[in-house]
């Protein structure tokens, strides 16, 4: 009998590491408002989407974001990136970096923490999820995105050019 149990101890975690890995569970369906007024369904972007949670005290973040700034400009106007701001962060703090910081993505701030709860509690900075254009999430990293990894998983949802 404990070798059944060890058995579907494995499986279970099998199947755990695969669906974190794999990304096979969908984006919340939910809507961004950003900094600049846009709405962003992010349980069906209709585009690549990269969503991005951070802070401004966040050394990791700060690092990535002329990184992912790079990625957006080789992607192009078929992918997009919502940086959301913590809800902890102040909104002034936020405002203040998206000004100094011509970056070409949308920035949006969780004031009341909604939407980090609506991806599974996000805490840590930088967590990132990459959702494919009909809301499932392919991708998902806490710490310093994968540029390689996320880039060629983006360049094989875009369209032909």
């Amino acid at each position: 009998m404990p070798k059944l149990l060890v058995a579907a101890v494995v499986a279970v975690l099998v199947a755990l590491i695969g669906i974190t890995l794999f990304g096979n569970d969908k984006a919340p369906a939910i809507q961004v408002n950003t900094l600049d007024g846009e709405v962003v369904n992010l349980g069906h972007p209709g585009k690549p989407t990269l969503v991005n949670f951070w802070a401004t005290t966040c050394p990791g973040c700060i690092a990535e974001m002329p990184h992912l700034a790079k990625m957006k400009q080789r992607l192009g106007k078929d992918f997009q990136i919502v940086a959301i701001a913590m809800a902890y962060d102040p909104i002034v703090q936020v405002q203040k970096y998206r000004k100094a910081h011509a970056y070409p993505f949308l920035f949006a701030h969780d004031s009341t923490g909604e939407i980090a709860a609506a991806f599974g509690g996000v805490s840590l900075t930088p967590t990132s999820f990459l959702i494919a254009p009909n809301g499932n999430i392919v991708y998902r990293k806490i710490g310093e995105v994968d540029y390689d990894k996320v880039e060629a998983r983006v360049r094989a949802m875009l369209p032909p050019r």
